[in-house]
């Protein structure tokens, strides 16, 4: 039987708790590495299992990685192989963005489909067919894209939707190309800003416009010393546990502009905080009830979607009846059944829309993580709710969150991982 987190519920939490490196930030940054053979020292690095993915992926391609202290990597020279181990790929989607670096830095790149979490329609069409406006060749077979390009050339691009993973890509892509690159309705989130900031530390030519990123190619990328933003998803679980449970709690090592849409909902239901420039602090008295709220997710600085399946455990927790669109994801509602096990009358209308119905109370009850999120808001309802709950199937959990069981247990949750 695989590890399991039991938890205790009806008990507020205490005390301070830190944020961790954003594993959304230390994927990309760790693919950008494939850029250059000169070191990249990396700092803030969360300890997950998606991050050791990674760390095994650019080693299998070449790389040399150390660890020289808890967090910190330091990676090093040459790629010496253009194929990306298909079983690595699979494990996370995250792993399909050493595509344009492989190909950027040996002018060919073969990386199966990707993998991760199962939360619906997730398409790699924004990514394939704007590298090939950057010169690419690219071949889909056998479950694998292959792709060439002497040197990718510069040229201007419009994202039909501003892609996370597709505008990271192109962005490295676009780092060693020749000429300029011109990327039209980028992606915004603070995340892309921290890959920016890494690229330009190791030489690139990037200069961020209010609607288009600017992509001067540079011939090579030298090496840099870079430390991974908070993880704004992991505070904002960590917020919305203390709105669910209770108590007086200080988040630290959070940058609280990037949870604005989050914190600016909550305190509309009546949560109290306070924010700081790099803390958040909460004095949730024990049995408030958010008020009701509609939340659609969008694109930063919109709702995030990585918050849509938490914000439905504490909102099971509301007062009267609230409506979460999620936009950005097809079907990603698989916590739903789950949380309704708890006793929350909440329910999917069609593929993106879930209605809730607010309870004073939840039941502790066995339930399973089918991804990341999903495994975050059946850690809060069972933080708040009567009796024992246990979450089972933690794989997903320990991709996306280090050490989250210690952390809460610091703050006085009764909470324990058994095998």
């Amino acid at each position: 039987m695989s590890d399991r987190l039991v938890l205790k519920g009806d008990n507020t939490l205490q005390g301070t708790v830190s944020v961790s490196g954003a594993k959304n930030s230390a994927l990309p940054l760790l693919a950008s590495s494939l850029l250059t053979d000169r070191p990249l020292h990396l700092e803030n690095v969360p300890g997950l299992k998606d991050v050791a993915t990674m760390l095994e992926m650019i080693g299998e391609l070449g790389k040399k990685v150390e660890s020289p202290s808890p967090n910190s990597y330091i990676i090093s020279g040459k790629v010496d192989r253009s194929l990306a181990p298909a079983e690595l790929v699979q494990k996370m989607r995250a792993s399909f963005l050493v595509l344009a670096p492989l190909l950027a830095r040996t002018g060919r790149a073969q990386v199966a489909l990707p993998g991760g979490c199962t939360i619906g329609s997730r398409p790699i069409d924004l990514h394939l067919k704007n590298l090939v406006r950057l010169g690419a060749e690219i071949h889909q077979e056998d479950g694998k894209i292959e792709a060439r390009a002497n040197r990718l050339r510069g040229e201007e691009i419009f994202l039909d939707y501003p892609s996370v993973g597709a505008t990271e890509q192109l962005i490295m892509g676009a780092a060693l190309a020749e000429g300029r690159t011109v990327i039209h309705n980028p992606a915004r989130e603070p995340e892309i800003d921290d890959l920016i900031s890494l690229l330009n530390e190791m030489g690139a030519g990037i200069s961020l416009g209010r609607c288009r990123l600017k992509i001067e190619g540079k011939e090579k990328l030298s090496g840099a010393r870079h430390t991974v933003i908070p993880d704004r998803i992991e505070a904002g679980t960590y917020v919305l546990a203390v709105c669910a449970t209770g108590g007086d709690v200080r988040i630290e090592d959070l940058i609280p502009r990037h949870l604005q849409a989050l914190l600016v909902k909550l305190k509309e239901a009546g949560m109290k905080m306070k924010e700081g420039e790099n803390h958040l602090t909460l004095d949730i008295e024990k049995g408030s009830r958010p008020a009701s709220m509609n939340v659609k997710t969008l694109p930063y600085p919109g709702f995030p979607t990585d918050l849509q399946a938490p914000v439905s455990a504490l909102l099971s927790l509301g007062k009267g009846k609230s409506v979460i669109n999620e936009t950005v994801f097809d079907g990603r509602t698989d916590h739903v059944p789950e949380l309704s096990k708890m006793g929350a009358d909440i329910a999917v209308a069609d593929s993106n829309t879930i209605f809730v119905n607010g309870t004073e109370k939840l039941q502790g009850a066995r339930v399973e993580a089918p991804d990341i999120r999903a495994g975050a808001s059946l850690i809060i309802a069972g933080l708040a709710a009567e009796g024992q709950t246990t979450v089972t199937d933690l794989k997903h959990i320990d991709r996306g969150y280090e050490n989250i069981a210690d952390k809460l247990a610091a703050l006085g949750a009764r909470v324990r991982r058994v095998s």
